[in-house]
């Protein structure tokens, strides 16, 4: 199984951040084969921001004979947490990713696969039997709850599908929110035939959250998450010169930056011949030339004011990919 995940955060900042000026982020799942020792992945190419995704695959089938698979796209789970709001490129639609794929340079019609939980129990037939829709954000569901009957509302609070709003007043009529998580995958059959490349590409929006402030410098120097950030980020003595000069150029102490965190986890668990990657280059777009950006990662090179890229053959990733961009605060003005 190859999975890609992305995490990008983004927001505005000024001060020290704390838990309370928090976005929650999404992981976003890239593509799942079906297992065939037949189809070798050519090369992936794999472009990075916090704007976009988009991945270009290549697929060979090595033998003579055509080879059917199920393809997927697991999309993140969401939650309908009140304590904890993820956010969500287009949290009114199903689709709410932007999700787009290509065959062989054709669109592709996925099928939407979604199933709702709570307590780790399905209970997608609940919603259906009430005629709830399952996107714990979007507003047709919030209306739907409000028509629910006392009792079944009552027991979907006592089995935690969905949670009593806090503004509720005592003596009136309960308010409930979603409080069940929703699990969605895009998914399509395809066909590699014998002994030909089948090109596959995907776009999407990745989620973005994240906090409003550098979360490991403040007070004149670097503590807080600093040595989580360090060995996740790889930040070295010129990045970190970089934030200390910042700080030291405003009254206050603290660098005017905000962060953009992303976190892209490579698991490869050999769904296609070989189990490695033929090639595989990876291009990270920090967008504004000012912003700073660390992150790990072998023989990486700077191919432009913002963009930096990196390269490798017969690729199997043991480590993951996190990177760190900080976007000047006055960058949003």
């Amino acid at each position: 199984m190859f999975r890609t995940v992305l995490i990008a955060a983004l927001t505005l900042a000024a001060a020290p951040a704390f838990a309370n000026d928090s976005v929650a982020e999404l992981g976003t799942g890239g593509l799942i084969l079906s297992r065939s020792d037949a189809v070798a992945m050519q090369s992936e190419d794999l472009f990075i921001s916090p704007e976009k995704v988009t991945v270009d695959y290549v697929f060979h089938n090595n033998t003579d004979k055509d080879v059917d698979a199920i393809v997927a796209f697991p999309m993140p789970d969401i939650s309908g947490d009140p304590e904890e709001m993820p956010a969500i490129p287009e949290n009114q639609s199903d689709n709410f990713l932007g999700f787009e794929v290509t065959i062989d340079g054709a669109p592709a019609k996925p099928q939407l696969e979604q199933k709702v939980f709570a307590l780790g129990i399905d209970i997608s037939e609940d919603l259906k039997a009430q005629n709830v829709p399952f996107n714990p954000f979007g507003d047709a569901a919030k209306a739907a709850l409000a028509k629910l009957p006392k009792a079944v509302a009552e027991d979907w609070e006592n089995r935690g599908i969905v949670i009593q709003d806090a503004s509720s007043d005592p003596g009136t009529t309960p308010s409930y929110s979603p409080f069940w998580q929703l699990r969605s995958t895009y998914w399509w059959r395809s066909t590699f035939p014998a002994n030909k490349d089948v090109h596959v590409s995907h776009r999407y929006r990745p989620s973005v959250g994240g906090t409003s402030s550098v979360s490991f410098f403040y007070d004149g120097k670097f503590q807080g998450q600093y040595e989580t950030y360090k060995s996740r980020y790889c930040m070295d003595q010129t990045f970190e010169n970089a934030v200390r000069k910042e700080a030291k150029d405003n009254p206050d102490g603290y660098p005017k930056y905000y962060e953009s965190r992303i976190a892209y986890i490579l698991t490869t668990g050999g769904n296609w011949a070989a189990g490695s990657i033929g090639k595989f280059k990876l291009t990270v777009e920090k967008g504004n030339p000012k912003a700073l950006v660390s992150f790990c990662g072998d023989n990486v090179r700077k191919t432009g004011p913002t963009s930096f890229e990196m390269t490798a053959d017969d690729y199997y990733p043991e480590h993951d990919i996190d990177i760190l961009i900080l976007e000047p605060s006055d960058s949003a003005n």
